[in-house]
């Protein structure tokens, strides 16, 4: 990834030398310091008031035990203050609140620190990438340049940015305290996701797939940026020598030359911990190139691709792996949000890990060995009939692998359940999140050779035959699926969902337009914002609608926390000018 700056492009070494590529800007000189330090025991147990993790918690569950709002009251719901942050683009931040502080992203990796009481902005950190095209010095990013949010631990925020580097912000002042390059220069990897903080390290994944690279997730310490362990997804290449023994058990579901193509995995988003079990769990990305036919000679499970993967917290040895999409061929990544926790199933107890990947399933695992305890689908699904529950490998139809005829199959590489965060009551025990029903029609390329710094999919793709053939210009005469090859694709749609992991069905679903990821808290309310602007809070029972607020076009992911004895509701949301919103009872 190219370092984005407006400077020639030089390796930035030490914080200083970011510094002169970025913009701080502090509006609350001589602030009180932070009342609670925010340490391990905090994201271990965090303070019921504060929203300390991604997730809040280690879990990532998205629930707030807050019980002030709730189905009684919610009607009362009102602005409390709103402040804009900026964005240029698509805003996917989950905001972290602190001892009275807000702490988001905007687009281009820009941070902000506001006062979650009074919504007056303390600071605001601008790293200065470039933007624009290629020639103008910009990076190469998959899907606009957005970032989902920071970590904080003790007197620092951490952000991941799109060129690459990790940096610890002071979170009184939003000055640099260090940097680290987490990629290498001049290859298209980048940074979407946030950070998490695990035991005082600093775990970071990154992006890039669809360009060509190898993914892996890092560990680095919080305190000094020093690397802690790195943990590669798919192997690289064999006569240079395997990083450890996760790796020599890939390399025999590989075939070909896939390292000249990078093989992909990138694990730019989900990634929870379990601090009983000692383990980081993390989801891994599609391959690269998309079609297997052209990475891996059209043969192997392509481990880690699309997998969910426990590492050791200390060292980021491989423990196990599950994989939800073997030998992926249709971005079908498992890069999503995971949820972690304790189920009754068939009368047992268990320990279980939730997730909704792209490919259309719900999966629950149970965390300490991934061992498969169900997977039913959650939406339409015609690239496979089911998943064997005594293999663990979905049953694919006869048309999945399209090859040179070519497919129109469901979910499309959009997938059945994207980025946004699902949240879990336990309460209820329900799982909540928006998907959508889509899909796509896939055919090989005709002939493939990787041009770097381009997508390489090595596919046409497009909702039907002929569309395929105009997106894809210049790659040989794409012919359309046999007739009665797949049955007529549903229309496209997008759907809010309650599931129960326990019982492996839904409860409820409603249509939406999905946009951000959700909030569940204790208030029995489940908070979320559609695409077109549209905040909502639901009956957690049943998906009734009991309130309703417009905002901005596109709102993000919500979350809850309370000052002086008030619960808020914050969320950001715009598209361009984004800003931050909270609401409180009876607020002005």
């Amino acid at each position: 990834m190219r370092l984005m700056l407006s400077q020639p492009r030089t390796i930035l070494a030490t914080a200083a030398a970011l510094f002169l590529a970025a913009t701080s800007i502090s509006l609350s000189a001589g602030q009180a310091p932070q009342t609670r330090t925010i340490d391990d025991a905090t994201l271990l147990k965090p303070a019921q008031g504060d929203w300390v993790n991604p997730g809040r918690d280690y879990a990532e569950t998205h629930h707030s035990p807050l019980t002030q709002i709730d189905q009684t009251n919610v009607s009362r719901l009102a602005p409390a203050w709103s402040v804009e942050v900026g964005s240029q683009g698509k805003i996917e931040t989950t905001p972290i609140v602190a001892n009275g502080v807000l702490y988001g992203t905007s687009t281009y990796s820009v941070v902000y620190a506001v006062d979650a009481k009074t919504g007056a902005l303390k600071w605001r950190w601008d790293p200065a990438l470039v933007k624009g095209g290629i020639a103008d010095g910009a990076a190469r990013f998959c899907c606009g340049p957005v970032n989902r949010g920071v970590a904080i631990y003790k007197d620092k925020v951490y952000v991941g940015l799109l060129d690459g580097r990790l940096v610890a912000l002071n979170a009184q002042t939003g000055h640099v305290a260090w940097a680290v390059q987490t990629t290498p220069v001049g290859r298209d990897y980048s940074i979407t996701g946030a950070p998490r903080i695990v035991k005082g390290k600093v775990v970071i994944g990154n992006g890039g797939g669809e360009y060509g690279v190898r993914g892996y997730l890092t560990a680095y310490d919080a305190e000094t940026g020093k690397q802690a362990w790195r943990w590669f997804v798919v192997p690289g290449d064999p006569s240079k020598g395997l990083e450890d023994r996760s790796m020599e058990m890939a390399l025999k579901t590989w075939k070909g030359e896939w390292w000249q193509y990078g093989g992909g995995g990138t694990p730019w988003d989900g990634i929870a911990y379990d601090p009983d079990a000692n383990l980081v769990y993390v989801g891994t990305g599609n391959g690269s190139p998309w079609a297997r036919t052209h990475r891996s000679v059209g043969t192997g499970d392509n481990l880690y691709l699309s997998s969910i993967v426990a590492l050791n917290a200390d060292t980021g040895r491989y423990v196990w792996h599950y994989q939800t999409t073997p030998g992926d061929d249709w971005d079908y990544n498992a890069a999503q949000q995971m949820i972690l926790t304790d189920l009754t199933i068939n009368g047992k107890p268990r320990k279980v890990l939730l997730q909704a990947p792209k490919n259309g399933f719900f999966y629950v695992l149970d965390r300490l060995s991934g061992q498969l305890l169900s997977a039913q689908p959650f939406t339409t699904v015609t690239w496979a009939t089911h998943v064997d529950m005594k293999t663990g490998r979905p049953v694919e139809t006869a048309i999945a692998r399209y090859g040179a005829k070519g497919a129109r199959l469901s979910p499309s590489a959009v997938g059945a359940h994207h980025w946004p965060p699902m949240a879990f009551n336990p309460t209820t025990g329900l799982v909540y999140f928006p998907g959508q029903d889509t899909n796509m029609y896939y055919q090989d390329v005709p002939s493939f050779s990787f041009q770097e710094g381009q997508w390489n999919t090595g596919t046409v793709r497009g909702t039907t035959a002929a569309a395929a053939a105009a997106a894809n210009p210049g790659i040989g005469a794409v012919t359309a699926a046999p007739a009665g090859a797949a049955p007529p694709p549903p229309p496209t749609r997008g759907f809010f969902l309650a599931w129960d992991p326990a019982a492996n069905k839904e409860r409820w679903r409603i249509d939406f337009r999905p946009s951000g990821g959700a909030l569940s808290t204790a208030g029995q309310l489940v908070f979320v914002g559609d695409n077109g602007g549209t905040f909502y809070a639901l009956d957690a029972a049943t998906g009734k609608t009991l309130w309703e607020h417009k905002l901005m076009t596109g709102v993000a992911t919500p979350v809850s926390y309370e000052i002086d004895g008030k619960q808020y509701i914050a969320v950001m949301s715009g598209v361009s000018g984004g800003k931050v919103f909270a609401f409180t009872l009876d607020g002005k």
